[in-house]
């Protein structure tokens, strides 16, 4: 079956406490890229997010999105910075003694210069969202995958489609081809026959086969027609398999191409040439859309 590298997906957590939102976009690409944009805070579960997107997207380039927003109440604390809070009443001392006031600060006024007090936020263990953010990574794969698969399913078809049609022009080649030796020994046969007129002489039948023998083996397209639908079966075959198939199906359309370049250098033959033409029309359309399968 195949998957399409092309796909959207969405996944969302909700809970009172939190609401995460996953989002994943993949287009094709030679390897497979991993791009995850995330808040800070959720830096230490990179790898985690990673492993879990590799395991069902194993070609392509992938764009993570995450977001999250928390309902509970934060939680806060006031932390007192002692030193600062001291040299700050050493300083009002030393003042006062230097204008001999006798002045007396409280509490409360040592409290208000800067950053003797400070007030943090405490970090969530973000660790412990993982199982929420896990679930919303799952259903955004799950929406992808389906995509994926809905348009690979129209990318087989269209593959189908087109293998049948090379299949035609090939059987129309191979039909073509030994009509192409005849046409070349009435040729020769003709030829001969006005030159050897002015000699009233007759053709040498012995050396127009000969002639037309060693014509016949150089222009010869068995083998490569017999690899063309070997080819083309393998090609077949492929599509059904359940494993990642694009390598190996863009290494096939390369012998689709070789082959029916030799066809084309070989036969020799208008005809024969017109049909390479569309053959290789042909897998240029399927080449281009096997970029897009995983």
């Amino acid at each position: 079956m195949l998957k399409s590298m092309t796909g959207f997906g969405r996944g969302e957590f909700l809970d009172r406490d939190h609401r995460l939102v996953v989002e994943i976009k993949a287009v094709n690409h030679r390897y497979n890229e991993i791009v995850i944009r995330m808040p800070k805070t959720f830096a230490s579960l990179e790898d985690k997010i990673r492993r879990q997107v590799a395991v069902s997207l194993t070609r392509g380039r992938i764009d993570v999105f995450i977001s999250v927003d928390t309902y509970s109440e934060s939680k806060r604390l006031v932390r007192v910075d002692k030193e600062l809070a001291m040299a700050y009443h050493k300083a009002v001392n030393e003042l006062a003694e230097l204008f001999d006031t006798g002045y007396n600060e409280s509490v409360s006024q040592i409290a208000r210069y800067p950053d003797v007090l400070k007030v943090e936020e405490v970090c969530e263990d973000v660790t412990l969202l993982w199982p929420k953010l896990s679930s919303a990574i799952g259903v955004a794969l799950e929406h992808l995958m389906s995509m994926r698969v809905a348009e690979g399913n129209n990318i087989e078809q269209d593959f189908a489609k087109r293998i049948a049609g090379m299949r035609k022009l090939l059987a129309q080649i191979e039909e073509r081809a030994p009509l192409v030796v005849e046409e070349y020994r009435q040729k020769i046969t003709e030829r001969m026959t006005e030159l050897l007129q002015s000699v009233q002489a007759a053709p040498d039948e012995g050396r127009l086969l000969q002639e037309a023998a060693l014509f016949a083996d150089r222009i010869s397209i068995t083998e490569e027609i017999v690899r063309l639908k070997s080819h083309f079966d393998q090609f077949t075959s492929i599509l059904d398999s359940s494993e990642a198939v694009g390598r190996k199906l863009d290494f096939l359309v390369q012998e689709f191409n070789r082959e029916t370049n030799t066809i084309a250098s070989k036969a020799n033959d208008f005809h024969i040439a017109t049909l390479t033409v569309a053959m290789k029309s042909e897998i240029e359309k399927v080449r281009e859309q096997i970029q897009n399968i995983e």
